[in-house]
């Protein structure tokens, strides 16, 4: 079976401290694993590095054997990897519905048009939907993300991951701030 992502060697130097030093991982398909380790051991710094928010210093980021160690983030998740942050990364102001209809705008390549026709709009919003369904949150479509509760704010941002389609989730600290009776269960 060939990994779906592999990291070689993928270091990050920050002056004279290494943050992340020659880390080799391989992910398989249709596994499920846990980066664990304390405070400061270099989690976070090390998803950085493999979604491309930070440069490495050396090492490689190989996504279904394409090194995509130079390539952005954006370029990353057009390739299939998907990315939520320790902290949410919404549109606070938009409401939820539009938070998630963004995101399959932003997979479907649509961009910003103004003009475009109001049955292609009105299909994002069915596909949007049915992404707010599988979080459970559909009920709460119209409301501001902003008044989320900060678990359901978690979900909108698992419902905005879905609706890019990525081959590969990677969550930071998925439960980070959340209480036990918001924590989902599965």
């Amino acid at each position: 079976m060939h990994p779906v992502l592999e990291t070689r060697d993928l270091t990050i130097r920050f002056g004279g401290h290494v943050a992340v030093n020659a880390v080799s991982c391989v992910f398989l398909p249709g596994t499920l694993t846990a980066i664990v380790g304390p405070n400061g051991a270099g989690k976070t710094t090390y998803f950085n590095l493999v979604s491309g928010q930070l440069p490495a210093t050396s090492g490689q980021v190989l996504l279904f054997g394409e090194d995509l160690t130079r390539a952005s983030a954006p370029a990353r998740t057009r390739k299939g990897l998907g990315r939520a942050f320790q902290l949410t990364n919404l549109f606070p102001g938009l409401s939820v519905l539009e938070n998630v209809r963004l995101a399959v705008q932003a997979r479907t390549g649509l961009g910003l048009n103004l003009f475009s026709m109001w049955s292609r709009h009105v299909e994002l919003i069915e596909q949007a939907e049915q992404f707010l369904g599988r979080v459970a949150l559909l009920e709460r479509r119209h409301a501001p993300a902003s008044e989320l509760s900060h678990g359901d704010q978690r979900k909108l941002e698992v419902a905005m991951l879905l609706a890019l389609e990525p081959e590969v989730f990677m969550f930071d600290e998925p439960t980070a701030g959340m209480s036990v009776d918001e924590v989902p269960v599965v």
